[in-house]
């Protein structure tokens, strides 16, 4: 009888061995969190840099978007008032006419044409999202200053 109320003594070591397993990780698990308050913060971290970098190329796209929308103005222009001066003897009303037709070509809007003697200034504005840019341009003959030699060989 009394090894049989030993053998109810006796721990089962398989079990025993399980339960400590589990007391030893809840207790390293809150010792972790007070030995290492920042665990998992990488992931924070991380997610910022992400936001970051998205929200600053966005800001490249945008002006990458604005620098597009002056340059292809620029062009609209100059091409407006070239076709203006072309026209310039034809009247003011025809060279704006022209300079009309083709900005509209280009994508472009005349806000302004403006004709004197042979000479044609026009202003262009393209649409491009939420950019405007408007350019001026002026073309005409080169005014007759004092000629100069060409360089050359002498």
């Amino acid at each position: 009888m009394r090894q049989a109320a030993n053998r109810s003594m006796v721990r089962n070591p398989i079990r025993h061995r399980t339960r400590n397993r589990v007391r030893l990780r809840a207790h390293l698990r809150v010792h972790d969190r007070i030995r290492y308050p920042d665990r998992g913060s990488a992931t924070v971290w991380a997610a910022l840099a992400a936001a970051t970098m998205c929200a600053v190329f966005a800001v490249v796209l945008a002006l990458g978007q604005a620098v597009v929308a002056r340059h292809r103005a620029g062009a609209a222009a100059d091409l407006a008032a070239l076709a203006a001066a072309d026209r310039a003897l034809l009247g003011p009303a025809a060279a704006c006419r022209e300079a009309v037709d083709v900005a509209a070509a280009q994508g472009a809007e005349v806000v302004r044409c403006a004709v004197s003697g042979e000479t044609a200034e026009v202003a262009a504005r393209v649409r491009a999202g939420p950019y405007g840019p408007e350019v001026r341009a002026r073309a005409g003959p080169v005014s007759q200053g004092p000629v100069r030699p060409a360089p050359g060989p002498t």
